[in-house]
């Protein structure tokens, strides 16, 4: 058996951790991988891309005046021509900066839901909250996860990327080029992309994901993040896909993909932390135990 401490990302780090050649026994920070590190598309007129960097930078401030969103989010890893996929769906609060997501991990050959049953994710400023988490856990039980415990700051731990936390990391934006316009979920939107500096972000961040973002730029080799980013008319990121890799000894490395879908603004989310007493104080075994 695989013992874990109740701080590692568990079931859901494990699934992570595929692309670094461990399967589901260990969280991506147990696994001994270390994070590291255009010609197509519309030309970009006369400082436009000043223009362009302006509206990525702020498209976090844009979020936090919708209120909240439905959400879809998407982790993808490759790694030595095995790839994963974790998906999840809820709502978020970009008030309370809080969320709660159903994730589903991939069952046996890459299928979804098989392997595991569907993990309920709370996020909440500083901590990450696991229900259904497995391997030992009692089923009523929530697993607390704190933040500052990850070297990624759950960039990519928890399988899913903080939708608030996804959008602070595009403040230090750089190398932007606007691609043109085209329609998301019937949405007409604008598309950028570029690389984001998770140190310069991290500068520049909101007090409740600053110390996030700060976890991060020590935890990774290199802080540039490519990204792709599609904002709506009034500034509101509607997808966001950013890129991470990993130096995991294996030739090329692995790279994890982080994609975030927002829809239905104002849309209703009601997040409600765990009581004390609904959380889970004992050792964590790893899934595959």
């Amino acid at each position: 058996m695989v013992v874990q401490d109740r701080r590692s990302g568990g079931a859901v780090a494990g699934a992570v951790a595929v692309a670094c050649g461990t399967g589901l026994t260990a969280g991506l920070l147990t696994t001994g991988c270390s994070p590291g590190g255009a010609a197509a598309g519309e030309q970009v007129v006369s400082g436009r891309t000043a223009v362009a960097a302006q509206d990525v930078r702020g498209s976090a401030d844009a979020l936090v005046r919708a209120g909240s969103a439905r959400v879809r989010t998407a982790m993808e890893t490759a790694s030595g021509g095995t790839r994963v996929v974790i998906r999840g769906a809820g709502g978020y609060d970009f008030r309370t900066s809080s969320g709660q997501l159903r994730v589903v991990l991939p069952g046996p050959a890459g299928g979804h839901g098989g392997g595991h049953p569907p993990i309920t994710e709370i996020l909440a400023p500083g901590a990450l909250f696991m229900k259904n988490r497995g391997a030992g856990v009692p089923a009523d039980k929530w697993v607390r996860v704190d933040i500052a415990t990850l070297a990624d700051g759950n960039l990519v731990t928890g399988g899913v990327t903080d939708p608030l936390v996804a959008a602070e990391l595009l403040r230090g934006a750089r190398e932007v080029t606007y691609r043109g316009e085209q329609r998301l979920g019937g949405v007409p939107v604008r598309h950028y992309s570029g690389t984001t500096d998770i140190g310069a972000a991290a500068a520049v961040a909101s007090e409740r994901v600053q110390s996030v973002l700060r976890a991060a730029e020590k935890g990774f080799t290199t802080r540039a993040v490519p990204f792709d980013v599609y904002l709506d008319e009034t500034g509101r990121l509607r997808r966001v896909r950013e890129r991470f890799r990993f130096a995991n000894g294996a030739p090329g490395g692995a790279s994890v993909i982080s994609t975030t879908e927002l829809y239905s603004f104002g849309a209703k989310t009601a997040v409600r932390l765990p009581a004390a007493g609904d959380i889970y104080a004992g050792k964590v075994a790893s899934a595959a135990s």
